[in-house]
């Protein structure tokens, strides 16, 4: 007598489904079933629906080097990275990897040293050897413009996460500059006059975003900017407590202080605890990002929520309608939140 597939893939057999198994259990054809896995257009949602509810039970994953022989595609995308922060990187990389399983597609990961000569040549060594389908850029490698226009000669998909300007291009954005002015305007409304900013790397377009959104909440409050009270900052720990030793050695020091993003805003609480300064009672201290570093430390950090997990599913979904033609893929902006969390609090009395 013979077993339904779905019966005999129960049994707990080491042998890889198949597409025809899939094909037997959902009642349809072979061909079908590569359409829906190939995301190709005129399947019905029922139809869809029930080849994806069969190939789940049956555990069956498509072969990705024969739909690549098939369709001479490689059915891979690439994230391109180079940033001192492992957690912003960590949480685009889940997204990333989120939107591609759930389009069957392959991810690799390259790091790329933005200020090493032959970046860009390692990039196309990179796209010659592997053949992906399409590029996601992070900053700072969404602004390099030599990066960006070597692609477009080499007619390389690509999409970018918080590119300082869309370009008509693909991927996703946030308002990081209104976002900065927001947090600054909530610190302000605390009673904070004297507000300290370590900023991030110089080739990182949020560095720009982020100063001019602090200078923006100065203004906005009728408070003239001191430029002894920005920094320079690399977007990493070790560069906030260097930013926070420099603010915290003048004579009249800030009561609070904006740290371009998580990582250095938890680089400045580990120096003022080096310094016996309780945090928010002596120093109010924020962030950027809302990576999860932010809710780890005590105090919980005060930041501005970055969906960076959520922009990096967003860029490769965009990367891959693009990639698949299965209609337009846009630059995608999304919306930030303010985290008002422990390390804030009313300006101490002078």
């Amino acid at each position: 007598m013979a077993c339904h597939p779905l019966q005999s893939r129960a049994r707990g057999d080491a042998v890889r489904a198949r597409i025809e198994d899939v094909a037997a259990a959902a009642g349809v054809s072979m061909k079908t079933v590569s359409r829906v896995f190939n995301r190709e257009p005129n399947v019905r949602e029922e139809t869809r629906l029930r080849v994806e509810e069969a190939a789940r039970q049956l555990k069956y994953r498509p072969n990705t080097s024969a739909r690549s022989l098939a369709g001479r595609r490689s059915y891979l995308v690439s994230l391109l990275y180079d940033n001192p922060s492992p957690s912003y990187i960590m949480e685009v990389i889940e997204g990333v990897l989120t939107a591609c399983e759930q389009s069957h597609y392959g991810l690799t990961l390259r790091p790329v040293d933005f200020g090493q000569r032959g970046h860009v040549e390692s990039v196309e060594t990179l796209v010659a050897q592997y053949r992906p389908d399409g590029l996601i850029l992070t900053p700072p490698l969404s602004d390099d413009a030599a990066l960006v226009k070597r692609l477009r000669e080499l007619n390389v998909r690509y999409a970018t996460i918080s590119a300082k300007r869309d370009n008509g291009g693909i991927g996703t954005i946030l308002d990081e500059r209104a976002a900065a002015a927001d947090m600054m305007a909530h610190v302000i409304a605390l009673g904070h006059r004297r507000i300290g900013h370590i900023t991030g790397h110089r080739s990182h377009g949020g560095r720009a975003w982020r100063l001019a959104g602090y200078l923006d909440g100065l203004r906005q409050a009728g408070i003239e900017p001191d430029p002894d009270l920005v920094v320079e900052g690399e977007f990493s720990f070790e560069s906030g407590i260097a930013g926070a030793r420099q603010l915290l050695d003048m004579d009249d020091p800030p009561t609070a202080i904006f740290a371009a993003n998580d990582d250095t805003a938890c680089g400045v609480l580990y120096e003022a605890a080096a310094r016996g300064l309780a945090v928010p009672a002596q120093l109010s201290v924020f962030g950027f990002d809302d990576t999860p570093i932010s809710r780890q430390v005590w105090p919980s950090l005060t930041t501005v929520r970055q969906p960076s997990r959520e922009m990096g599913r967003i860029a490769a979904q965009q990367l891959i309608t693009a990639i698949d033609g299965h209609g337009p893929a846009h630059m995608v902006r999304v919306p930030y939140q303010l985290q008002l969390r422990h390390s804030t609090g009313p300006a101490p009395a002078r």
